[in-house]
């Protein structure tokens, strides 16, 4: 193969080389949905929180906080404690857990974006070096 020849499908690795890219930008993008992950978590929690105060004024408040427990995760053992607290102090209780538990989400949230922001950098540099391993290759043949 002459030296012409060669040259001649620069624009064909090149194009390589921008998609290397663009997938890498395309991981980044999808990667983002999981920086949503800590707020998501919170809401969840904050609704179920919401639903515990509500529980301890119902008929059976022992039967229904205990059905809460899956959906309250860790705040479960605080809120649900003996002795069982009344509507007012069970307030109490949930508006110190989710003070607790936003203080927590927001450490995993700023840990989320510090992760993706190195899984990223490293696709992109790794995607980098193996275009221009590949774009040397081909020049150097």
């Amino acid at each position: 193969m002459q030296k012409s020849e060669r040259t001649g499908n620069t624009g064909t690795w090149t194009g390589f080389l921008i998609m290397a890219f663009a997938i890498v930008g395309l991981l980044g993008a999808f990667a983002t949905f999981a920086a949503q992950i800590p707020f998501d978590r919170a809401m969840a929690r904050s609704q179920a929180l919401d639903q515990a105060v509500a529980a301890a004024g119902a008929p059976h408040p022992q039967a229904a906080l205990e059905a809460l427990r899956p959906l309250l995760g860790d705040s479960a053992d605080t809120l649900l404690a003996a002795p069982l607290p009344g509507p007012a102090s069970m307030a109490a209780r949930a508006d110190a857990e989710r003070i607790r538990m936003l203080t927590e989400l927001h450490a995993d949230s700023v840990d989320y974006g510090f992760r993706l922001r190195i899984v990223i950098a490293a696709f992109t540099a790794a995607a980098a070096l193996f275009g221009c391993m590949v774009l040397s290759i081909v020049r150097g043949s």
